[in-house]
């Protein structure tokens, strides 16, 4: 059990900006093992949203509360996904080898294709939040809640199958991006699909969003090994953000419906 709290602490200090014990450290071990617990990571960084949305709601116009909690959480996270989102956007957009795409991503500098990326991506989710807001808050949250998991899953599917193609030591990810263990999918699919059952409970034609999430992924694990023989962080914090509005857009499709 003890090592199982070291695991999920690990997991939620490398994916998140949340304070964590200070026994907690960058065991590589842990780190690797950390994946599990990615889409448990999605809940929290969901419920910290929902509740700044929760409270502002009744302070602010609902757009305001709408942007609040959009900044919780990217605070919560120090943008690590948008910032995958934008090298991504920038090393595909402007690379047109391997090696290129590889060295623009790890540009710390933000160019013209990972800017036009947020700005599209950060509109997407507002406008679709916004729509999604006139629904009951608890069934917001849930919302919240689902796409955060189920985006981050989609993360750990391209890790399962794919390989890391960075060859640099000192990478960030590298230690996350050993080999999964099949038991580590299975749990970070569990925790993935029980914000969704309870949704599924309520709404039982939300369990079609889970197609357009799979097309999503499928697409993306094959445009990344095309390009640059498997993925990198960054490849990783794309695949959550392209997903999670994915899963807000397939929701506002099916909004009529439930």
């Amino acid at each position: 059990m003890k090592r199982e709290f070291q695991i999920f602490f690990t997991a939620l200090m490398f994916y998140t900006r949340i304070p964590c014990p200070q026994w907690v450290d960058h065991n590589a071990a842990n780190l690797n093992e950390a994946t599990r617990y990615f889409p448990l990571v999605g809940w929290i960084v969901a419920i910290l949203s929902w509740i700044v949305f929760f409270l502002c709601r009744y302070i602010f116009p609902v757009e305001v509360a709408i942007l609040l909690s959009m900044v919780a959480g990217i605070l919560a996270t120090g943008a690590f996904h948008e910032d995958g989102l934008a090298d991504v956007c920038d090393g595909f957009g402007g690379g047109w080898t391997k090696e290129k795409i590889l060295a623009i991503m790890k540009d710390s500098r933000v160019g013209t294709y990972g800017v036009a990326g947020l700005i599209f991506m950060l509109a997407l989710k507002f406008f679709s939040l916004r729509q999604l807001a006139i629904a009951p808050v608890y069934l917001y949250g849930i919302f919240l809640i689902v796409s955060h998991s189920l985006s981050r899953l989609s993360a750990v599917l391209v890790m399962f199958t794919s390989v890391y193609v960075r060859e640099d030591a000192d990478s960030k990810a590298k230690p996350v991006a050993q080999q999964l263990k099949p038991k580590n999918l299975v749990i970070a699919c569990i925790w993935a699909f029980i914000p969704l059952a309870v949704l599924v409970y309520f709404h039982a034609i939300v369990l079609l969003i889970i197609l357009p999430v799979m097309l999503m992924t499928i697409y993306l694990h094959r445009y990344f090994k095309k390009w640059i023989g498997g993925y990198t962080g960054d490849c990783l914090g794309a695949t959550q953000q392209v997903n999670e509005v994915v899963i807000y857009l397939s929701l506002l499709a099916l909004w009529n419906y439930m």
